[in-house]
């Protein structure tokens, strides 16, 4: 299906003409992909749940670029061809729809790692890779999704998981464990393998992490109670740590993704009757708890995985707390307001 945006024109190939479609950019769609592709040696060099992301952002900026809606992301455009002024075309496009900085700036840092690919590979002068890393993020920030678990509710989504005798029961409750205790994104955790805990001392370690970067995760004495108990019930076969449990109480599959472990905490919050919760929630709250206990946000940011100390400052509360303490200094006078401040 060609898009409304794209003309057929007829081109010289190998094979002799063909007609190919054109789309906004200027660029005709060859129906084969070349043995060198910037775009399949870029994913290639990321962790799995990035790749996702960074196709998910492909697609947006195909779309914006006015490619076939319908094509696959990794041949929507021919990515390698792209230059500065088509990267300056799709990043105003996509702040003119209303994107957030942060993913108008994952799209960037995904189209300048596809050009450096096919700078490595010749494909791209070192001047149209310079002009390429010239273009400007999207300066902005937007407040992290989601909302901190508070103590309580962590509490009654624990009962939620305890009430269910089955095995599933317990493997809701190490879950919850390793998302709060350790931080873990979802992706990450249905990654774990059961080799990836070490019982002594507690530790997790996170070996396809965001941008394919390992870490270990210490795990809090009463967070392994719950791990250990799954672990009694899962038994010793190899695979992955966390493992999907039917309706009839039977572990089945190889493994849980990370949709499955989202409506883990989406079932468990409405067991326990609380507000919608998910799995960054939890990593959420795993941040501004340790910064509200005064841990250093330098071994926060390690323990979470963030790539850069900024993010890390945007989970910490404690700045939320003060303003809100000097707020309440001030008083709005009511009619009548008998006594109060003048």
């Amino acid at each position: 299906m060609m898009s409304e945006r794209a003309v057929p024109v007829l081109v010289e190939t190998p094979a002799g003409p063909a007609v190919q479609a054109v789309d906004v950019l200027g660029f005709a769609h060859p129906e084969r992909i070349p043995l060198i592709d910037p775009l399949a040696a870029y994913l290639d060099g990321l962790a799995p749940a990035s790749r996702a992301a960074v196709r998910t952002r492909l697609r947006a900026a195909a779309r914006v670029a006015g490619a076939d809606p319908t094509a696959p992301p990794d041949t929507a455009l021919p990515w390698g061809q792209l230059r500065a002024h088509h990267i300056a075309y799709i990043r105003a496009r996509l702040i003119e729809r209303g994107n957030a900085p942060a993913t108008v700036n994952l799209t960037l840092a995904a189209l300048r790692g596809i050009a450096r690919e096919a700078r490595n590979v010749s494909l791209m002068t070192d001047e149209e890779y310079r002009r390429i890393r010239e273009v400007k993020p999207y300066k902005g920030e937007t407040l992290p999704a989601g909302r901190s678990i508070r103590a309580g509710e962590l509490r009654a989504l624990v009962e939620a998981c305890a009430r269910d005798r089955t095995i599933a029961g317990a493997r809701d409750a190490a879950i919850l464990a390793v998302l709060y205790v350790g931080g873990l994104r979802r992706a990450e955790l249905a990654a774990l393998d059961v080799g990836d805990y070490t019982p002594d001392p507690p530790t997790l370690t996170v070996r396809r992490g965001k941008g394919n970067k390992a870490r270990i995760v210490p795990l809090e004495p009463s967070a392994t109670v719950a791990l250990d108990a799954w672990r009694r019930v899962r038994g010793p076969v190899p695979g992955r740590l966390f493992l999907p449990v039917n309706h009839g109480g039977r572990i089945q599959g190889q493994g849980m993704t990370a949709q499955a472990v989202y409506n883990v905490l989406v079932k468990r919050a409405g067991q326990a009757k609380i507000a919608h919760a998910s799995p960054h929630d939890l990593r959420r709250s795993f941040v501004g708890d340790l910064l509200d206990a005064g841990v250093d946000i330098s071994t926060v940011q390690q323990l979470a995985g963030h790539a850069n100390v900024t993010t890390t400052q945007r989970y910490d509360r404690r700045g939320e707390a003060s303003k809100r303490k000097a707020v309440e200094k001030l008083h709005f006078p009511q009619p009548n307001d008998v006594g109060g401040r003048r």
